[in-house]
């Protein structure tokens, strides 16, 4: 083994390192709308009605970035389709707001669209406390059975971190 590349290997260990110490945190992230993402016409409430946010949760817009937007509002900017005193916005075409308070949310697009459906509220519920060693035993089930994402912190960093070791050293060690 004359070609052994020791950098290579300490890289990679330290890479495994950081991600299996990280503590790992979960999230739900909610793409309005689905497939069909932020687009007019389309009922959120119904889309909204089917899901259930928690706090720690992602909502997602996925739209034609030259066309829509996202404002965060108050319940009557959310009523009368206006952004005046709006407490966010997104202009990305692929916009995560994390859902960081047990509370309701409003988001309307910001540009006439509102008025043609571009609109949707959410109640983020505080997360239930984690269940105790015996009742944990007694669960068959967990709490969601929704796709999750991880993110945020340490954990985001691993995820970069094997991406880049990926695609700088080739894939012979996964």
């Amino acid at each position: 083994m004359a070609n052994f590349n020791w950098a290579r290997l300490t890289f990679t260990l330290l890479g495994f390192f950081i991600l299996i110490s990280a503590p790992a945190t979960t999230a739900t992230d909610h793409i309005v709308g689905a497939n069909k993402g932020w687009n007019p016409g389309i009922n959120y409430t119904l889309w909204a009605n089917n899901h259930t946010f928690y706090v720690g949760d992602l909502i997602s817009f996925r739209y034609q970035k030259a066309m829509y937007n996202v404002f965060e509002v108050n319940e009557t900017g959310y009523l009368n389709c206006t952004t005046e005193g709006a407490l966010g916005n997104w202009t990305s075409g692929k916009d995560f707001v994390t859902l960081d308070k047990a509370k309701r949310y409003y988001f309307i697009c910001g540009n006439g669209q509102c008025f043609n459906g571009m609109k949707v509220s959410v109640l983020v519920h505080a997360l239930p406390p984690p269940p105790s060693s015996s009742t944990a035993a007694n669960q068959s089930s967990p709490r969601s059975t929704a796709p999750t994402v991880h993110h945020g912190g340490l954990v985001g960093l691993n995820a970069f971190l094997v991406a880049v070791v990926s695609i700088w050293y080739g894939s012979w060690w996964i």
